[in-house]
């Protein structure tokens, strides 16, 4: 068991700021390092506002537990996870304190993931009581920023890369996430939060920068619906692969 838990890697996936679809990009990361063969876990570490229930249509299920460690759920495409919202009631606001919170995270990380290699851990926005556990407790292997373009939300990036950059977290990349609008009737292609800011953010920063995900509506109707697009095929699942391949690549030389 000691040396299952030496080898269970963490991947942490961040953001400054609520609202870049940093909920969407972790589990389409996920699905698309497990495409790529990694046997990979999913945590939802927003212990206030967890999602990944819905987007991995796994809402209904609840996880038992084992020799007092959790056991994850699977979800229809065979990725484990656990999330509060597969522990607590639908709707339900958790009015918890830091350590409460801290210690939900530990019990969710230090679950019975079998032989799961790589846990992608959706974490909430912000540099609060969870990502100080995280950096100081779980020591992820490594951080995965996601940003929108414009310059409000890549501020608040910058902070996440700094906490990470503090605790001696390397950084992996960042994403540019809502990066250009096609519109479906005539095709042409705006930028309602810009384009190219992240990018440059990362140039800056001296950091890898992993690829764009468009704003597009079939990625929202395939998460609202459970289904995410990297498990599928086409333009939108190409992008996420690429990403989810960088990464793979990066954590293959990290070992």
């Amino acid at each position: 068991m000691t040396a299952e838990r030496k080898a269970l890697r963490i991947l942490a996936v961040a953001s400054g700021k609520g609202g870049v679809g940093k909920s969407t990009l972790s589990a389409n990361l996920a699905v698309a390092l497990h495409r790529l063969g990694l046997k990979v876990g999913l945590v939802d570490a927003d212990i206030y506002g967890p999602s990944q229930a819905k987007l991995m249509a796994s809402e209904d299920q609840k996880p038992i537990a084992r020799e007092k460690k959790l056991v994850p759920v699977t979800g229809p495409i065979g990725i484990p996870m656990l999330s509060m919202a597969h522990l607590v009631e639908p709707g339900k606001a958790l009015a918890w304190r830091g350590p409460m919170v801290g210690n939900a995270l530990t019990q969710l990380i230090d679950a019975e993931w079998g032989d799961t290699e790589l846990l992608v851990v959706d974490m909430p926005p912000g540099t609060g009581d969870i990502q100080l556990t995280m950096v100081q407790k779980h020591k992820p292997a490594g951080a995965v920023i996601v940003s929108t373009p414009q310059d409000l939300a890549l501020i608040d990036a910058t902070r996440a890369v700094s906490l990470f950059a503090q605790a001696g977290v390397p950084m992996i990349g960042l994403v540019e996430n809502m990066a250009g609008y096609a519109c479906p009737h005539c095709g042409e292609v705006s930028d309602p939060f810009g384009m190219g800011g992240a990018e440059s953010t990362a140039g800056d920063l001296a950091m890898p920068f992993l690829g764009r995900i468009p704003l597009a509506i079939d990625i929202r109707r395939r998460s609202d619906a459970g289904d995410p697009p990297a498990a599928g095929e086409g333009a939108h699942a190409d992008a996420f692969l690429a990403i989810g391949r960088k990464v793979a690549d990066w954590l293959q030389q990290s070992a």
